[in-house]
């Protein structure tokens, strides 16, 4: 027989795992990268805003003698936030003494006449001293209540107990406290109501991963390990690598 007679032979496919192989591997790299860079990316994005913001506020205040810009041939970001921290720390300690303390005394004694601030100032300090103090309990605690429907549970902060006016106005016979519900994916933002203690779940969570549970949707749960993901992910990448070189090559068709 002629070998010019035979039917050509067709080239050799390439089998379809080896191209899903490498798109698997592709992929679990990039998502690898993608949780590696992205936290990252925009905690750098926030403090960067947060340091041009603080510098928007504070560097008109500054003298041009004593701005950097004015010795060096550039900016220099963050020195509004030195100087913001240099004198906040210097006003605590001007009204941790007598005469500061005199002061400050006759600061909210103004303050106190005028009809409006008078109101908002109160109001923030006491939510001012209650977060930064450090010694309160007021949203240090987790909860889980039952809202908006029955049989549907929702993270909240507890805070403080209601005040002789309200507790005696709300109904039933049970002690009440106030929570707060954030919403997802904006915790800052969310319902302020009081429950009845009886109807409130605590959780042994702390206020930093209820805020992140809730931030991520769900995704991130109290106690997973970021790390923990990423080599998983790598393990995926390097396991489909094995097994698309691992895989046996299709033989060439043998002519007779």
């Amino acid at each position: 027989m002629n070998p010019d007679d035979l039917p050509p032979v067709p080239p050799a496919e390439v089998p379809p795992e080896a191209h899903s192989g490498f798109m698997a591997r592709f992929r679990n790299y990039f998502l690898t990268g993608l949780i590696v860079a992205g936290p990252i990316a925009i905690t750098f994005y926030l403090t960067w805003w947060f340091v041009t913001w603080v510098d928007g506020i504070v560097r008109p205040l500054i003298p041009m003698a004593y701005r950097p810009e004015t010795y060096l041939p550039f900016g220099l970001p963050g020195a509004g936030l030195i100087v913001a921290v240099f004198a906040l720390t210097l006003l605590g300690f001007l009204a941790a003494n007598l005469i500061g303390r005199t002061l400050v005394d006759l600061g909210e004694r103004l303050l106190g006449r005028m009809p409006v601030v008078r109101a908002i100032y109160r109001g923030l300090k006491q939510v001012f001293e209650t977060l930064f103090s450090g010694q309160g309990s007021s949203f240090r605690r987790v909860g889980l209540v039952e809202f908006p429907s029955p049989g549907m549970w929702s993270i909240v902060l507890i805070s403080q107990s209601p005040s002789v006016e309200i507790a005696n106005k709300l109904p039933g016979q049970d002690e009440h406290i106030s929570v707060f519900l954030p919403c997802a994916p904006n915790p800052t933002t969310g319902f302020f109501f009081y429950v009845p203690k009886s109807k409130i779940i605590e959780v042994q969570m702390t206020a930093e991963d209820a805020a992140t549970l809730i931030m991520s949707c769900g995704v991130v749960q109290p106690g997973s390990d970021g790390q923990k993901k990423i080599a998983a992910l790598a393990e995926m990448a390097n396991a489909a690598r094995v097994a698309n070189t691992a895989a046996p090559r299709p033989e060439p068709a043998k002519v007779d």
